[in-house]
């Protein structure tokens, strides 16, 4: 679909606008993390600072496997089981972690998982065993083709994630580009994933998680252990943050400490779920795909698209060239205040969406329709189509 609408006539304005197939891949496997982070931050309110250490415990814990240092998996192991152990590593971990964590309330519970996940990023940046230069993370052995997505086992039900952007899979008539089948494989386990957790929470379990986060008081009054509750919640939400870093292990084959144990990756995902709507579970998807569509829209380079290489390309080198004050040109006026400055107007965006739109924008949907969107936005479109 992505090259028909490149070769199509608009093709330069839509690649302006749409994000990159490899964008829409890293997407998919970090907003599972930010929903992972909203199933026990937004449905409990206890907000996991330190969410980052089970991203980057499962991420590692399939690197490490692939280079045999895992115990009782290795290389040979299949995909979806080290997915498994990845999601159960960092089950283990928050049960560890929350049973600490968890006799706090507050900033200082957010305080104390930060604290842990920062200690976890020094070990891991310093811990030999990894690698030569654990600093700068680890990678895959050349030997490891891909990991494969399916049912383990079945070769016909498999495709590997984490292919050379040339490589292509024939499957019947239609030919993928491995960057297409890593983009519909995670995509696959991510949304198995989402349902499962949405099951989750409109469980008796899941209703107990949002009697925590409206009056933990009131829950305990009733009866409910609310410790091990939010320790369970804690896990689960655990649990769906390892099997991320897996995935992006798979598709990216390296891992470094910066992009997994690092704070700022909790922050991010806090961002995505602040932007898509907290509490809502799939609003961190769109929270975090709208971030990466500003990024790569306001980009440096704007690798395959983006405003700035299509102004270059539209205005031309005599309006580019063209004088506006005291020899500031138009094009040095367009690179000025574009070039390298996405970060700064995300964090533009982000501060108008906390004022403005508090709901983030699958919550303000849900708000305007009256619940939730797959439920009554039908009936809204029969009602305009009359």
């Amino acid at each position: 679909m992505y090259d028909v609408l490149v070769n199509s006539p608009v093709g330069a304005e839509m690649t302006a606008i749409l994000p990159q197939v490899t964008t829409m891949v890293t997407v998919f496997y970090f907003a599972l993390f930010a929903m992972s982070f909203d199933f026990i931050s937004g449905y409990t309110g206890y907000l996991s600072f330190g969410h980052a250490a089970f991203y980057g415990a499962g991420a590692y814990a399939v690197v490490l496997a692939a280079n045999g240092k895992v115990p009782l998996v290795g290389p040979e192991t299949p995909f979806m089981l080290l997915l498994l152990v990845a999601g159960l590593l960092a089950a283990v971990l928050a049960v560890l972690i929350g049973a600490v964590s968890f006799r706090l309330t507050g900033v200082y519970f957010a305080m104390i998982t930060l604290g842990f996940s920062q200690v976890l990023y020094v070990f891991v940046r310093d811990w030999d065993y990894v690698g030569s230069n654990p600093r700068d993370g680890v990678a895959v052995p050349g030997g490891v083709s891909g990991f494969e997505v399916g049912v383990p086992g079945v070769d016909a039900l498999n495709l590997a994630i984490g292919r050379l952007a040339g490589d292509s899979v024939a499957l019947g008539f239609v030919e993928f580009t491995g960057t297409g089948v890593s983009y519909y494989m995670v995509g696959l386990v991510v949304l198995v994933c989402y349902f499962a957790m949405q099951r989750i929470i409109h469980s008796p379990f899941g209703r107990v998680m949002i009697a925590i986060r409206e009056n933990e008081e009131r829950a305990k009054a009733v009866g409910y252990n609310t410790f091990r509750y939010k320790l369970g919640a804690f896990a689960i939400s655990a649990f769906f943050a390892g099997v991320a870093g897996g995935l992006l292990a798979g598709f990216k084959r390296s891992v470094a400490p910066e992009g997994t144990f690092y704070f700022l990756v909790a922050g991010d995902a806090l961002l995505a779920s602040i932007i898509g709507g907290f509490g809502t579970l799939a609003g961190p998807l769109f929270g975090r795909l709208f971030d990466e569509s500003v990024r790569e829209f306001l980009s440096k380079s704007g690798e395959g698209g983006g405003l700035l290489p299509w102004l270059r390309d539209t205005l031309g080198e005599g309006v580019l060239a063209t004088e506006l004050y005291n020899g500031l040109t138009v094009g040095g006026t367009i690179e000025t205040f574009l070039n390298g400055h996405a970060a700064l107007y995300v964090g533009i965006v982000f501060v108008l969406f906390v004022l403005f739109v508090p709901d983030g924008l699958l919550g303000t949907v849900r708000q305007r329709v009256g619940g939730p969107v797959g439920k009554h936005l039908p009936a809204h479109l029969r009602r305009y189509l009359r």
